[in-house]
């Protein structure tokens, strides 16, 4: 099995290599930059330097290709550009006979056009994609564990022993790991029995604010409480690394989220459901946050 990964130098898709290597797959790694060479080497993958813009590339390292995991750009400066990547990135697969696209969504697809450039181009890429002809499967993420890394939270709890996240305490959020999101997509190209399916899922456990920083502190050993970060804040913080635009967005996202008297939905309770057709062992928050103790905790 020959498996072309994207999005591979960042924390969604990384781990698709490690998991993938373990079924014995030869593994290719799309990067825009040399510098990230080094990086994919070291975990066994073969780096190719490719830009989702060039539709000629896209043709090119496809060929030869057995299945595709796929990522749009989290943060492109204009998101409807995701479109056109997608696009060829689908094409060229289906041009050169690939068995089978994957797509890491980067978070559960919403049911219609929300008025958000970032979600909405992701419907015109599945409409795009299950017209294509290309046998695909889709995996929707909630949120990850890993965002707890970013600089809007990380310090916070090396600093002041409070887990930040601008969503509200009451709102239960379903957390999973990268490493486990990883592992369901590659379960999925390897399940020869889907062609045209779609996954919405989560962690087993549906936490509070207070009950993810419980579940946090369980795994540090380290008394740590929840801080509903002020979106504002978080913005801020955000700013630098994804521009005013980009910060500005989900700030105001997350600014409707503390009045809202329903929270959207960021758990599957069926989650039984989906491991009986991709089998993996999940990763709990107690778990994943003493694996990565030494990076909150340095010293």
């Amino acid at each position: 099995m020959k498996i072309l990964v994207f999005g591979a130098t960042g924390s969604q898709q990384f781990n698709v290599i490690t998991e993938a290597k373990k079924k014995g797959a030869e593994v290719i790694a799309a990067t825009s930059s040399e510098k990230s060479f080094e990086k994919l080497a070291q975990v066994g993958a073969t780096p190719v330097l490719a830009n989702l813009s060039d539709a000629a590339k896209m043709l090119e390292i496809t060929k030869g290709i057995d299945a595709i995991a796929f990522m749009i750009p989290v943060s492109l400066p204009n998101p409807f550009d995701g479109l056109e990547y997608a696009k060829n990135v689908i094409d060229a697969a289906k041009t050169n006979g690939v068995k089978k696209i994957v797509w890491n969504t980067s978070g559960w697809l919403e049911a219609q056009k929300v008025g958000s450039p970032v979600d909405d181009v992701k419907l015109d890429v599945l409409d795009y994609l299950k017209n294509s002809g290309v046998d695909y499967v889709i995996i929707q993420p909630t949120i990850y564990m890993e965002n707890m890394m970013g600089p809007f939270c990380a310090p916070f709890i090396a600093n002041e022993k409070k887990l930040a996240y601008p969503t509200p305490e009451a709102m239960p959020i379903g957390w999973i790991a990268s490493r486990d999101v990883s592992a369901f997509v590659v379960e999925a190209i390897y399940n020869n029995d889907l062609k045209a399916d779609s996954f919405k899922i989560s962690g087993l456990d549906n936490l509070k604010g207070n009950d993810t920083a419980a579940a946090f502190s369980k795994g540090v050993a380290e008394e740590i409480v929840y801080y509903p970060q002020k979106p504002q804040e978080f913005g801020a913080i955000l700013k630098p690394f994804v521009g005013e635009a980009g910060a500005s967005s989900v700030a105001a996202y997350y600014e409707s989220l503390q009045n809202a008297t329903e929270y959207p939905p960021k758990f599957n309770a069926n989650m039984s459901a989906v491991l009986e057709k991709l089998p993996v062992k999940m990763t709990s928050l107690t778990e994943w946050a003493s694996e990565n103790k030494a990076y909150f905790l340095k010293g």
